[in-house]
Formats: C-alpha cells, sequence, structure tokens
C-alpha cells in the first residue's frame, strides 16, 4: 500500500506586488492586468500571481523558471523575509503571517534552514564554526555545536577540513559547508534558493548526487529553486514551473515532461535528454489484477532511465521486457512504446498532421 504524504507548507492565493500602493495594484491584477502592463501603467512589478501549491512532507519540491519569473520571491515567502501582499501560508497547519516576532524567530532558527547561491559563509570562523552557528545562535555550549558540526561536516565529506576557513575551500565544499550548516540546525524544512548554480558542471553533478544521497536518508521536506530544467528533473518529487510571477504546470516531474500543458513548457522541455531523464514507471504498461507476463527479453527495474533500457537491448526495438518493482512483476515495457516517448509531444503531432 503507497502512503500519501501529508502537506508540510501550503500557499493559497499568494500574491506580491511591488511598489508605492500594492493594495490598489492588487485590484487592478485581479481585474485582468498583466505583468507588463501593471509596469507600465501603474508602475508596480507583479512579483507573485495566485500562487497555489501544497508541498508534501519527506519531499523535494522544485520551484523553476528564468530570471524573473518569481522563483526566488517565492521560497522568501516561506520564511517571510518577504512580507505578501495577500495570501495565505501555512506551516504544519498553522498560519505563518499571524507569527509574532518570537514565533518567527522560531520558524527560521529550528523550522527552516536556508542554503544560499552565494553560500554566506562567515570569512573570519573555521568551518566548524560555520557549520555550528545554528546552533550557537540557538545558545547551544560550543562544546556541543561542534560535536553536531563535525557530525554534519563529516556526512557531506568534509572530515578534517573542521580548522580550515572558508577562503582555504573550493566553491564546492563551501556549499558543503553551507548544506552541514543547514543540517547541523535539525530543522524539518530546507530552503535552497539556487543552491548549487554557482558550481561548476562536475561539482554541481555531484552536490545533486548529495543531496539525493542525504534526503533518503532524512527525509526533509526541501524547497528547491533553480533556473535548470535538467536539475529540476533529477531532484524533484513534485515540479512547480513559474512564468512572470505565476504557475504554468506542476505535478510529478516524469507527467509533466510526457504531458506538457502549454507551449512555454513544451519549449523548456523540447532540448532534454529524454532518455537519460525518463523512467520504466512513466511508459511502461501496468500489470492488471492476476495479469502473468510473458514472452518477454528479460526484466528491467520500475526506476530505470529508458536511457539504461536502450543500452540492455542493444537498441532493438522489436524487444519486450517485464517491469519489476521490489522483486516483483508491475508491468510490461515495449520497446516500440519505449521509442515513442523519447520524441517530444510537440515533434510528434506535427509528424502526424503530415501523415
Amino acid at each position: 500500500m503507497t502512503l500519501i504524504a501529508s502537506t508540510k507548507v501550503s500557499i493559497r492565493n499568494l500574491y506580491k506586488i511591488f511598489g508605492a500602493d500594492p493594495v490598489a495594484a492588487l485590484e487592478h491584477v485581479k481585474a485582468g492586468v498583466g505583468k507588463a502592463e501593471l509596469l507600465a501603467k501603474y508602475g508596480h512589478v507583479l512579483g507573485l500571481e495566485n500562487i497555489n501549491i501544497d508541498m508534501a512532507e519527506g519531499e523535494i519540491t522544485v520551484i523553476m523558471g528564468l530570471s524573473g519569473s518569481g522563483k526566488s520571491t517565492l521560497i522568501r515567502h516561506l520564511n517571510r523575509l518577504i512580507e505578501p501582499t495577500s495570501g495565505e501560508i501555512e506551516v504544519d497547519g498553522e498560519d505563518v503571517l499571524s507569527f509574532d516576532e518570537v514565533r518567527l524567530r522560531r520558524l527560521r532558527r529550528e523550522v527552516m534552514s536556508m542554503v544560499f547561491q552565494k553560500f554566506a559563509l562567515l570569512p573570519h570562523r573555521t568551518v566548524d564554526e560555520n557549520a555550528g552557528t545554528t546552533l550557537r545562535v540557538r545558545g547551544a555550549s560550543r562544546k556541543d555545536y561542534l560535536s553536531e558540526a563535525h557530525k554534519w561536516l563529516n556526512r557531506v565529506g568534509l572530515n578534517g577540513f573542521e580548522k580550515h576557513y572558508p577562503h582555504q575551500l573550493s566553491g564546492g565544499m563551501q556549499q558543503r559547508v553551507g548544506i552541514a550548516r543547514a543540517l547541523t540546525s535539525n530543522s524539518p524544512i530546507m530552503l535552497m534558493d539556487e543552491a548549487f548554480s554557482a558550481l561548476d558542471p562536475l561539482i554541481r553533478t555531484d552536490m545533486q548526487d548529495l543531496l539525493l544521497e542525504l534526503q533518503t536518508e532524512l527525509h526533509k521536506t526541501i524547497v528547491f529553486i533553480t533556473h535548470d530544467l535538467d536539475e529540476a528533473l533529477k531532484l524533484a518529487d513534485h515540479l512547480v514551473i513559474l512564468k512572470d510571477g505565476y504557475v504554468v504546470q506542476q505535478g510529478e516531474p516524469q507527467h509533466i515532461l510526457l504531458n506538457p500543458c502549454d507551449p512555454y513548457i513544451e519549449d523548456f522541455v523540447s532540448d532534454i535528454n529524454r532518455a537519460r531523464v525518463l523512467r520504466v514507471r512513466s511508459v511502461m504498461s501496468p500489470l492488471t489484477d492476476g495479469e502473468v507476463p510473458g514472452g518477454a527479453h528479460g526484466e528491467v527495474g520500475y526506476n530505470e532511465t529508458l536511457e539504461s533500457v536502450i543500452a540492455h537491448s542493444g537498441g532493438d526495438t522489436s524487444h519486450a521486457y517485464i517491469v519489476v518493482r521490489d522483486g516483483d512483476p508491475v508491468g510490461t515495457l515495449e520497446m516500440t512504446h519505449l521509442v515513442k516517448a523519447l520524441v517530444p509531444r510537440a515533434a510528434s503531432e506535427a509528424g502526424a498532421r503530415k501523415q
């Protein structure tokens, strides 16, 4: 039986308008005025428009979009670094917007940790002192916060670097300190704003793998901001795509890739290496109750990439496979169906019209 994760963070009808009179400007937006017109006619910037998202406990929600789409504005609403013009934000069913200074301080110190794009390490403090910052601010003794910091520094691969200073580390190592600092806080929610975008591609891949490895163990509720679709598809349990401050499409990443709801999304996914991203579970034919599969050329894993299946088949499109999950058959996969899934929907429909 599949358990349905409970909602950890809920955003409802969230608007953010920047300008001298955002409340008045909000009425124009609700009347249908768009981002460009709001700026040209009324001198206000529409940051977020009617955002509605549920973020499940223990999952990675990735918010992605191009520059100016509202990604960073949105994540900064969760811990109220930015105040909304209108809307609701709930964490564990509690209205964050009603919090006084004491409760808001506790939210930021104990419930939500943040990993920044620019690392935000204190240059005059050692690596272990940086990693223990959140516990030190809460009043923990030096012995206790350094002990916890050492545990997480070791976990992110920085054992032996505890007494170094940030300038003595590479960019990837500095970001590992940032992740260790977030983990040392023991907060259930991690906010990661373009956390890996300043890193070189190979280091970035290593950091993504590290995050997924840690998540398998810790089951944090992670909100991850990125402008990179490959990164989003790799990390996300739930993907939210923004454009000009509003949600264009959200859902399970594999579903969005196979079923883009808008030309904007189709453009986004058109150049993706679909074989490397799509997984068997998304293109298989599920078994009906009592059905016993037969006549296949072997077994493939439920979560294998299509790229690995192609390699396994040697490119033979006549093959078919039994799909196995946790040792049990759950579906079948024909290579002809796999090949069709590799063609973006827009290109596939265009080809059908020409026939």
